[in-house]
Order: C-alpha cells, then structure tokens, then sequence
C-alpha cells in the first residue's frame, strides 16, 4: 500500500473536526438545556392543553424537540463509527433514517482518527529502536490488517509507518551483528518465512515477502527458486510463484532480515512445536528441491500442453493458461507470415471478436424486424449498409479471428459448474481467474481449496485448481441457470493459453498503468468484451474518462459518467443497496445469490472503469467504497499513470509493447487490446447497423438497394446459376470431384452470399475453422478458379479486386440475386409506373421461394453461416414478396389470389406475423365466417402455450368477434 504522509492541513482538520464533534455532540445540548429549557408538558396532557392558542412560543417548543431528536440521531452516528473504527468489526452499522447526518459523522470521525492512528503507530516502533528485530513489525501490521472497512486504509498506513522504524530497526541490528564479527547466516544458520493467513482482504504474496525481508520485491524469484516443487506441510508443492497458501514454509536467502523469520535451529525454540516440527520437515527436502525433481505426484498436465522451450520465468503458469479457442486467435501455420492487412488486434483475440461479431448479428436481425414493423427509422429493407474502408477491414478481422466454439464451451462449462454445485447444495467457489489452454481445457484458478470439484470437473495442479478437458465440456448441454462468473474477460495471453481475470471477484481495485494510448487499448478491449460476451446474463458496465463512446455496442449494458463525482454519488448508493440486498437475503456474498432460487438482477455484476487518473483524494474515497467490493459483485479498473494507486489490490502495467505486467500475479502476457482506429470503426458497424441512428431516416426513405442487381430480361441469361434458396444446385458448371466437391460448393456459396467480394482469410476461416496451410489455401483458390471458368472474353470468373478482396463475376448469378433483383424492380424500379409489370415480377419472385436457404446442407459445414443474417433476411424478403403480393391483387378484389400468395409465403416465413394478419383480412373479405373460424382456431393451435400476440388477438376481435367461443368449444 502506497502510502500519503500526514500533511500539516491533515492536522488542522483533525482538530478542526474535533471541535466541530465537541460543539455537536456537547455544546447542542448544553445549549439547548441552558437556553431553551424542557420543551415538553411537565404533566400528561389534557383536553384543554389541546385546545390552547398555538403561539410562537408553541413553535419554538416543536423545533427544539426536533432539534433533540437530531442530536440524538447524530450522537448515536457518531458512537456507531467509532464503535466501528475502534473495535475492527468491519463495515459501520448503519443507524436508521440517519443518511447525511451518518456521512458527516463518519467524515469527522474518520478525520479526527486518522491523525490519531499514524501518532499512536509511532510508539512502539520509537520503542523498540535498537531491540531485538523478533516482532518488530508483524504486531503492527496485524493491527492493521484486522480493521478493515472504512478505516482499514488509515490503519494500513499506521502499520506501513511501524514497517518502515521496523525495517530502520533492522538494518541497525544488522550492522551491529557485523561489527560484532558475524550473522547468522555466516554460522550456517537458514532462515525460514512461514506464509501468513488472510487478513481482511489482504493477501500474503512472494512479491510482498520479498520486499519486506529482502527490500526489492522483484527478488521473489529467488524465494521462489528456493523453494520451487518442494513439499509443503498441507502436502502440495509450490509449482506457481503466484500461488502461495496460509502455512506454507518459505526458505529465504541468507541477507533476508525482519521479525517475521525464523533462524533454524538457533531461534526454534521461540515458535511452536508445531511449526518447529514443519519447519524441520521442510529442512530435509532442500536438496530435493534442488536437484530439481519433478514431483511425481504433482499435476502436470498444464506444463505438457505448453511449447518447449519455455522462457526461464517463474511468471508462466502462474494458472493453468488455457485459451479457448487458441488456434482461432493465431493464424493458422503458413497463414501467419502476413495478415493481408486485416487488424492484428482482432485477429488475436478470439473471444472478443466473438462477441463483437454476434451483438452486431443480433443489432442487425432486430434493425431488420423494427425495419419491417416500421418501428424505428422508417422502411430500410432487408439490406443492411456495405461496411467500407476500416469497417470493412473491421468486420472481416472478426469473422477471421472469432472462435463462437470456445464461447460456447466456455459459457456451458461455468452454468454446468454451477448446476452441479447447486445439485449438491455447495456455495460457488471465489474464482480469480480461468484460463483456457490452446487444447480447449478449461482452468479455474480459486481464492481457496474448496474441495473435490463436481463430477467432470479435476483438481487441476493443487487444490486451488479445478480443470476441466474439452472432451467433458463438449457433453454439457444448456442448463437453466444463472451466469456464474460474468466478469471474466480476457486480458491477454502467455505461451499458448488465454487469461480471463475475474474483474469482480477482485479484493479491491485493480490499477493499469502505463502510456495513455496503451491504456485506453485495453479498457477498450475490456469494456467491448464485457458488453458482448456469451458467458453472461446481465451486466452493468460503468465508463469514466473515455474518449469513445462505446454505448452502441451494448446500449443496455454501457453507460458513461462524466467525472468521478457522478461515479460516486452513483457507486456509493449502489454500494449500500447491495449489502443491504445481501443483508436482507441472508447471502454471504453475490455467489450465494447467484445459485439460489430467487436470481435477481441484483446479482449481476457491475464492473466500472476509470479511464482517467483519480486524485488522491478521490483515490481514496474509491479505495474505502472498494473495500468489500469482492463480496458484492462490484469491480474497480483504474488507469493510472505510476504505480502509486491507493488501494490497488492488484497492480497491472501495459508496456509500449503491448506486454501486460503483473509482478504480484505473477504475470507477464502478451496483452489483449482493441487500438484507436479499430474501436471507432467497431464503433461505426453497431452505429450502421441501428435504423434508429440513422440521421436520413424516415417514412418515405427507399429501402437500400440490393448490393448485386441482376439483369433479369431474356439478355440477361447467366453463364452460372446457382439455386440456394432451398436445395442447393448448380446448373452451368460440370460436377467437381467427388474429393473436393464439397469444400468447391461451399466456397461458391459464401461467395455469392457476399457479391462484394470476400477476403481470402475470411475465406479460409469459414472453411476451416481450426486453421489451414497456406498452400492448402491457394490450392482451393486455383480449384475454384479451373471450376468456374472464364467469361467469353477471356475474363475470370473468380477474380481480386484492388483490396485483395475476392469478388464473382457477373456472369455467376444465384436464385436469391434474382429474388432480390425482382422484388426491387417490382417496388421500386419499372413495377412502380406499371401495375401489370409489378404483378409478373412479384409472382416470378414468389415462384423462385422452394424452401430455406441451403436446405440439404450437410451437417457439420457451412457453419459460417451462423455470423450471417441471410437466415434472417431471406424470410423477411419472401414475406415482403408475398404481402406485396396479396395487396397487388386485393386491389381488384381477388381474395383467393391474395390467399394463395400469403400461404406460398408462410411456407418459408412461418413466423412473420403480418403475414398471419393480412391472410385473417384476406380470408375476412371472401365473406365466410367458417373459414375464418377455422384459421383462427388453426392459429390459437400454433401459438400453443404462448397465446396468440396481442394484435392478432386485437384483429380477430375486429374481423370474427365470436372466435373466443369457437375456440372454447374445440377445446
């Protein structure tokens, strides 16, 4: 903890809030007594006490007994916080009603004792100057450690105070021991460090017992070389510098000093004989451990996984480092040496892309619906815009880089997690963090051992490591429960697995220093994914300092605040509601919540990020609403521009080498970030995508042009057609090989579904979505290229345009090309001037409809089209095709014409509701009620469960208001 010393003003505003205390507390009811006199009746009040004139005396009365009342209330503030700041129980109680008079009271409180700790911590350090270093400096900073609440970060600095006369104290008994001729460590004697518990939410690390007892924390590699794969006393072995246990023996170096060690054998009598025995225990693996044994019974399932050779660096597992989908973040082999211009950022980051690319999927399926109903921003068809330029480079990274499979694993395995543990009425563990492997397993690194994990989960390396085999999670299904570890997101990876810090689950507040320009990458990357993943339910995600808005990528989820004061007035309310939520429910923390039977919103996580530097003040009034942050599903992500953050549980740095530092962790990774320009153009494809943005908007706009008009006269025949809307055939072409015939008609598919041309990666992505070789890549291009022939005039019908895009010639036409091309010329093109041309061009359309798009497809291909929105437009385009349709021939009364239309629809638009509500008008107007009761009933069977949407039951009240009846009587 970084500590700010006592200033002069600090001094002057203790005193001044005692005096401010010693006025409210004492001098409001002197004065009211000395003064003003008792305010109440002397006797019980009679009828004719009632009835007397109200006088102004009168009023003075009622406001002194008001005046009572408060000073009660603020005494009783008062005594509440100092209860609390003295006796170490936590978080104050809160007294009721009180609100600001409890805030003012604790602020002078906390005022007057702040100044009143660092004095007192001064003492028995002063005293024991030149003694004995036993007990220096752990009495102190237990005292600290075990206040925690609104006055853990005043006493930490009275203990950091004691720390550093005890640290003095030492360095002078060492030199005394020198002049006197020898150390211990001269006599042989070893020292030893025994890791302490928890105290509040501090945690005993290597990096923190090396700056107290070798003065450079970065000397945790040697405490950790020392003591690496040697049996500890509870049985398991250190095999991560990150993860050390309660009770674990640390032998030291031989210039370690401090009270805290123990000399063996010299100082053995001054412990335990419990201690004494592990410590000797431990004594006699020393030389195991150096020989460097493997430890036969240590898991190491993690370390095989990872390409040899590893750096020399205790940091690489500090957890098992899975990364979902690994092989989608990389490029495949032989696709690596270039990345044809696309944005390595996304490339890299499979998860995050994964996301992005399925919120924009669904924003653009809902733009589509409200487009349709009219909802929002006016008719725009079924096309959404071409992304160009960055966008377009954009978009084509994330279907590149995307790995859906590993979010899907991911978010399977933790609800199973979940539901397993449920089963067997245990609490979800604390979770710090998971990491996925470049195999697909699946790492969860815990707070603290909690037990053997639910069946098919492992223990993973020891007992703070539950892991789980991409085999096993491929058996899970979808289970009905809540999210149970929302808050992870990715923050890079190291060798060859991904990092998933559990940003909620953190004891306090993380700092990311370094440059501005790397900072914002990463809370970027932190806030896109957090708003997009698929490992969630529901998530609030608070944004302070951020050049960007990033609002449209998940306008449920985003929100911006202006600058800290908002964030606190916001995050304290917050604060108190969830302990009081927790209170009120009788859960420990969020967790509980999470797998009992009431999951409620407040259970979802709120994670804030700060982009910007908060002064120490603010800093500190963050640190104290931070405090118990862990428990309440909240999490703090503070850029800072040192190291320096008060509060800071764990401190990160991005260099200007995109490496993401961790010391304390443990962690050195390649991180994971989303730079400026890719950000503003995710930006713009969400922004594009939503109608309700669009600034030229409205009723009367025209639908957006089909990207690929055909022409659809007898001049127009193609070379090429292909039939994708139902089975898919291709007339024109002679039949490939039997080999590579499909790989050959997939490839065409997704070329003719993007006629503005498809980048090679994409290309090869979608293929193979576990990674090519480059000259298995360009073999199929040139297959396909021999396939598809050339033109007439010699020209290619595969051919790259100027951004390396590969693109169809016109002469290569699909079904779908054509159904769009008629639809568009029947309603907006000749049909418009022409009422018999848009009667033969909307029924040559209808005609084209014989199923869904790709229907025969084989399974286990064309799973790309899972990141399309064809799915989606193809029926809103027939659906458009047969209203268009049923409306040309209502206009001279042929209801049967207009039926037949509306029914050729719904077999491939079964759930568009208009069109449902133009067959009840159309069957309404051939004027038989039988038929229409008949549609109605055939409609109430298909709702099922559900009933029926409000506007058809509203239209079937206008058109058959008796239907109820005849659906009562069939039932």
């Amino acid at each position: 903890m970084r500590v700010r010393r006592r200033s002069f003003g600090d001094f002057v505003k203790a005193f001044l809030a005692f005096l401010v205390l010693l006025v409210l507390v004492v001098g409001v009811p002197l004065a009211l007594a000395t003064q003003i006199g008792w305010p109440l009746p002397d006797g019980a009040p009679s009828l004719d006490w009632l009835q007397r004139e109200i006088t102004v005396q009168t009023f003075l009365h009622i406001l002194t007994v008001i005046v009572w009342f408060a000073w009660a209330q603020f005494t009783a503030c008062v005594l509440v916080e100092v209860k609390a700041a003295l006796s170490g129980v936590g978080v104050p109680g809160r007294v009721p009603g009180s609100g600001p008079s409890q805030l003012l009271a604790r602020q002078l409180v906390a005022a007057l004792l702040l100044v009143g700790a660092t004095a007192a911590s001064l003492t028995p350090g002063l005293s024991q100057l030149g003694q004995s270093l036993e007990g220096n400096q752990k009495p102190s900073v237990a005292a600290a450690q075990q206040t925690p609440g609104l006055f853990a970060q005043q006493q930490e600095q009275a203990a950091a105070t004691a720390g550093a006369l005890a640290e003095q104290a030492g360095q002078a008994g060492q030199a005394a021991a020198r002049a006197d001729g020898g150390s211990s460590a001269a006599h042989g004697d070893t020292k030893y460090y025994r890791i302490q518990p928890p105290e509040g939410r501090h945690h005993d690390s290597l990096w923190e017992v090396a700056e107290r007892h070798l003065g450079d924390g970065r000397r945790y590699k040697e405490i950790f070389e020392l003591n690496k794969d040697r049996v500890q006393p509870d049985g398991s072995r250190l095999s991560e510098a990150s993860l050390i246990r309660p009770g674990w023996i640390m032998e030291m170096p031989g210039d370690a000093r401090g009270g805290e060690l123990v000399e063996m054998p010299d100082e053995a009598p001054n412990v335990s004989e419990q201690v004494q025995q592990q410590i000797s225990d431990y004594a006699r693996t020393g030389d195991h451990a150096h020989q460097g044994s493997g430890g036969g019974d240590a898991q190491v399932s993690l370390p095989e996984q990872r390409p040899a050779p590893t750096p020399a660096n205790p940091v690489t597992p500090a957890t098992p480092v899975p990364g979902t989908g690994q092989e989608r973040a990389t490029p495949a082999a032989g696709q690596a040496e270039h990345s044809f211009g696309l944005p390595e950022a996304l490339l890299a980051a499979p998860l995050l892309a994964a996301g992005l690319l399925g919120a924009l999927g669904r924003r653009r399926r809902q733009a589509m619906w409200q487009s349709a109903l009219g909802a929002v921003g006016g008719r725009r068809g079924m096309e959404p815009p071409t992304p160009t330029g960055d966008a377009q480079d954009v978009q084509d990274a994330l279907l590149v880089g995307a790995d859906p499979e590993g979010v899907r694993l991911l978010d399977r395995s933790l609800r199973g997690l979940s539901a397993s543990l449920a089963a067997e009425s245990r609490p979800l563990p604390v979770v710090y963090a998971a990491w996925m492997s470049g195999n697909g397993d699946l790492h969860l690194q815990l707070a603290q051992p909690a037990g053997k994990p639910p069946t098919p989960w492992q223990q993973g390396q020891d007992q703070t490591f539950w892991m789980l085999a991409r085999a096993d999670a491929e058996r899970y299904e979808d289970a009905e429960t809540a999210a149970p570890y929302p808050g992870l997101v990715s923050l890079g990876t190291m060798d060859d697995s991904r990092l998933l810090l559990n940003l909620e689950a953190v004891p306090g507040i993380v700092s990311l220093g370094g440059a501005e320009a790397d900072r914002a990458a990463v809370f970027a990357s932190v806030a896109a994914e957090l708003a997009t993943n698929g490992w969630s339910d529901r998530m609030t995600i608070t944004l302070v300092g951020f050049g960007d808005d990033l609002t449209p990528l998940a306008p449920n989820r985003i929100r911006h605040l202006d600058g800290f004061e908002d964030l606190f007035e916001t995050m304290s309310a917050e604060t108190r509601q969830r302990r009081g939520a927790l209170g009120a429910a009788g859960h420990d923390s969020v967790l509980t919540g999470r797998t009992g039977p009431a999951q409620h919103t407040r259970w979802a996580p709120h994670l804030v990020l700060l982009a910007a530097q908060p002064s120490d003040d603010d800093a500190l009034r963050l640190a104290e609403l931070a405090a118990d942050a862990g428990r309440l599903g909240i999490g703090y992500l503070v850029g800072t521009q040192g190291t320096d953050l008060p509060g800071a549980a764990w401190e990160m740095e991005i260099t200007g080498e995109g490496r993401l530092l961790a010391p304390l962790l443990g962690l050195e990774l390649d991180a994971q970030m989303l730079p400026a320009a890719q950000r503003r153009a995710v930006v713009e494809l969400f922004t594009d995508a939503d109608p309700g943005s669009d600034p030229e908007g409205g009723p009367g706009r025209p639908a957006n042009a089909p990207p690929f008009l055909v022409d659809i006269s007898e001049q127009g025949r193609p070379a090429v057609y292909a039939r994708l809307v139902g089975s898919y055939e291709i007339m024109g072409l002679d039949a490939p090989d039997g080999e590579r015939s499909a790989l050959l008609h997939e490839a065409l598919a997704l070329l003719l579904l993007h006629r503005e041309g498809v980048h090679p990666r994409v290309l090869s992505s979608a293929l193979w979505p576990r990674g090519v070789t480059a000259d298995v890549r360009d073999a199929l291009l040139e297959r396909l290229r021999a396939w598809l022939g050339t033109d007439p005039d010699g020209t290619p019908r595969l051919a790259t345009d100027a951004t390396g895009r590969l693109t169809l010639a016109k002469s290569v036409v699909s079904d779908l090309d054509v159904l769009r091309s008629l639809y568009y010329e029947a309603t907006q093109g000749r049909g418009v001037g022409s009422r018999q041309v848009r009667g033969r061009l909307l029924t040559d359309a209808l005609v084209l409809v014989r199923g869904p798009l790709l229907a025969d497809r084989p399974e286990g291909r064309y799973r790309w089209l899972t990141h399309e929105i064809v799915d989606a437009q193809l029926p809103l385009l027939v659906a458009d095709t047969g209203l268009a349709l049923s409306e040309f021939h209502l206009e001279k009364n042929r209801a049967e014409k207009a039926i037949e239309a509306l029914n050729a629809a719904l077999r491939t638009a079964p759930a568009d509701e208009r069109l449902w509500h133009e067959l009840l008008r159309a069957t309404h107007t051939t004027g038989d009620p039988g038929r229409l009761r008949a549609l109605a009933a055939d409609l109430v069977d298909r709702s099922g469960a559900r009933g029926l949407p409000p506007r058809t039951e509203a239209l079937l009240d206008e058109l058959l208001p008796t239907w109820r009846e005849g659906v009562s009587a069939a039932g």
